[in-house]
């Protein structure tokens, strides 16, 4: 049975219709026909399309494609959540100290290859080794883009195609389903797993030791944590352990705490300094977390090691930009002393707030909502520092929740979702929390800039509604 031949537009006399002009003027014809072209191709290959199609019909969806390709989807979004490193939501933000110090490092040229006394090609990497040095006390430091990234490299120059003994409570998996098994086996060595889930002793590694045996692993276990019928070896054990049997010892810390500050609920995370005071050999750990600063990785620690890590052909393809190194080098430079991490560190001056600070902010919000009439109440509330970092951590906190009308709990929740929802499709989104079927906003994320547009977008949501 013959196909019946739709009746469709031709593309130049939809692409010259008064209405895709403005388009074209802003975005360039090429993108205006491409899209014509993509929507006109749909209805032509659709199976359930009607047998006209109409010039206004392709002008509507040509427009969405236009504007799905040319709009950012990639947007500044005000956190509620009460989760300080929202790994979803970018995790560590760079704050205003390190965006106006990198501008124009980015906007135009600069020397990241460029030695200004030799007049040379330079080593991009020398822009942030001497502030590592400087922080943590490492012989040196390589920076790749990102954490898995610096612990593939360093098995794959100590350890490929020779073994790896790490113990079965280590075997961590991490954000996107990435586990530290695959991690060693990208690197291009063999894993010997130790002890078991729960225990782990030195003589489990003693008894794992072979002739391929090329470097003791341990993973911090940053992203949850063990407790009860429990036992592991500490830093300080098995980085002598390793040390009297002539065997690199690698710490993956993960959460890239280079120092600790005073006075913040840090006390049971261990940071890059201290790990380094006790002679292990190389620390790996993430740039965009605890540290403050842009996705990347660092590994740091023995200069012999690290330096033939940064000779690892891998290295070209490890390496990052000049905007990764402007923001690292930044956020590196708040780490001079506690005043500047607390003014400089977005993640860090929130960890440092105190309850009347959060207080007077929640009343703000509170305030702000019954001016226009909006029911909402003030409730205790509880922050995370998230990230992978500090599982079991709860922070103290305030938050404020929309009352929903009266009613039963399924209409009360439908609510607070639609609610939610409509504040993610914001030009500026809102993330808030969805707890027991109400609509929170948590308070310790939540800047004082934020109070006017927060209550704006929860005001026309529900004008919405």
């Amino acid at each position: 049975m013959a196909k019946t031949k739709r009746k469709i537009p031709a593309v130049g006399t939809v692409i010259n219709t008064s209405e895709l002009k403005p388009l074209t003027a802003l975005h360039g014809r090429e993108l205006v026909t491409w899209a014509v072209r993509k929507v006109i191709d749909g209805f032509r290959t659709s199976p359930g399309a009607k047998e006209t199609i109409g010039i206004e019909e392709i002008v509507v969806e040509a427009s969405a494609v236009i504007a799905g390709i040319a709009r950012p989807s990639l947007k500044p979004v005000i956190n509620a959540t009460g989760i300080v490193l929202h790994t979803n939501l970018g995790r560590a933000p760079l704050g205003t100290a390190v965006m106006e110090e990198i501008a124009p490092l980015i906007a135009g040229y600069s020397n990241v290859e460029f030695d200004l006394k030799s007049g040379c090609r330079g080593h991009r990497n020398d822009h942030v080794a001497e502030l590592i040095r400087y922080v943590t006390g490492a012989e040196d430091a390589v920076v790749v883009n990102n954490n898995a990234a610096a612990i593939i490299l360093v098995l794959h120059t100590l350890a490929k195609n020779k073994e790896v003994i790490v113990s079965r409570g280590e075997l961590i998996e991490i954000g996107g389903s990435f586990r530290i098994p695959e991690i060693i086996r990208a690197g291009g060595a063999k894993m010997v797993e130790v002890g078991t889930t729960n225990k782990t002793r030195l003589a489990d590694y003693e008894k794992a030791l072979s002739k391929k045996t090329a470097c003791i692993f341990k993973a911090h276990r940053s992203n949850f944590t063990m407790s009860g019928f429990t036992e592991e070896v500490s830093l300080k054990e098995l980085n002598r352990f390793s040390h009297e049997r002539g065997l690199p010892f690698v710490f993956d810390l993960g959460s890239g705490l280079l120092r600790k500050p005073a006075n913040l609920p840090l006390a049971h995370e261990p940071d890059v300094r201290s790990v380094l005071a006790l002679g292990v050999d190389l620390v790996t750990f993430s740039c965009d977390k605890l540290l403050g600063g842009p996705q990347g990785g660092i590994l740091a620690g023995k200069k012999e090691l690290a330096e033939r890590c940064a000779k690892n052909p891998l290295m070209r393809a490890l390496r990052v930009g000049k905007l990764t190194i402007g923001a690292l080098t930044s956020a590196c430079r708040s780490y001079f002393s506690d005043e500047l991490l607390m003014k400089n560190n977005p993640a860090f001056s929130m960890l440092n707030q105190t309850e009347e600070e959060l207080s007077s902010r929640a009343e703000k919000l509170y305030t702000a909502f019954t001016q226009y009439a909006i029911p909402a109440e003030i409730i205790p509330g509880t922050a995370l520092v998230g990230g992978g970092t500090l599982p079991d951590l709860k922070l103290d906190s305030i938050a404020v929740r929309l009352i929903p009308p009266s009613g039963p709990k399924s209409m009360k929740q439908k609510f607070a979702e639609k609610i939610y929802y409509t504040l993610l499709q914001r030009e500026h989104p809102l993330v808030a929390v969805l707890r027991e079927g109400s609509l929170v906003f948590e308070i310790y994320t939540v800047l004082d800039t934020d109070i006017t547009e927060i209550t704006t977008a929860v005001k026309d949501a529900l004008g919405d509604g």
